[in-house]
């Protein structure tokens, strides 16, 4: 019938209303979550209001900064310690080192370490490998240094009690000096001084001249 015709295309025309109403209202809340560069802070491409930055300009690294249980986008020139940049097609962002490095070039390659552990060719170690042993100050792991001496020197003249005249037994002395020091677990240095007795032909002391050396 008429009316029943009528009836339905009043259905249709609200049907209509309501959907173009519903796309209109995720325009316009696309809008307010989503703004294009001129609106957008710190060098963020796209942001929102409640996420901060979703993507970056050209050369930046999207990093996800967390306060408390949120996690807000940011854009940086380059990464914070701790992570290191992604470049692909896509997208430029921060990635997390291991988790003893405290900074690093890419995912295998630390350049520090976590207190704890050392350097050494990239990786952190908690104990260094074999003939490196751990620096502190450095936080890495640097080779073993022993110590090293010169050959001895040649003995010293007999004396006694700083004379070298009125005895007939005294002492004679050799020194050596130290080339390198050692490292904290380096072999020590040995004596750099030995002192023996010794035997002289005794010769009286000249009037006024004590004999010392």
């Amino acid at each position: 019938t008429h009316a029943h015709i009528q009836s339905w295309n009043a259905f249709f025309m609200l049907s209509s209303v309501i959907l173009k109403y519903k796309e209109q209202q995720k325009v316009v809340q696309a809008k307010a979550h989503l703004s294009e560069s001129q609106g957008c802070q710190g060098g963020c491409a796209t942001c929102s209001d409640y996420n901060g930055c979703l993507t970056c300009k050209p050369r930046l690294f999207f990093f996800l900064e967390r306060n408390g249980m949120k996690q807000t986008g940011v854009c940086l020139s380059s990464c914070p310690s701790g992570y290191y940049g992604i470049r692909t097609p896509e997208i430029n962002k921060c990635a997390k080192c291991k988790a003893d490095c405290d900074t690093c070039f890419n995912k295998n390659f630390c350049t520090g370490c976590k207190t704890g552990f050392y350097l050494h060719k990239g990786r952190c170690h908690s104990i260094c490998p074999e003939g490196l042993e751990p620096n502190n100050q450095r936080t890495e792991c640097t080779a073993t240094v022993h110590c090293e001496v010169t050959e001895w020197g040649a003995w010293s003249p007999c004396t006694k009690k700083g004379k070298k005249c009125g005895f007939k037994r005294g002492t004679e002395t050799r020194v050596r000096e130290i080339l390198q020091h050692p490292s904290a677990q380096g072999k020590p240095c040995a004596p750099t001084s030995e002192t023996r007795q010794c035997t002289v032909q005794r010769k009286k002391c000249l009037k006024g001249d004590r004999g010392k050396v």
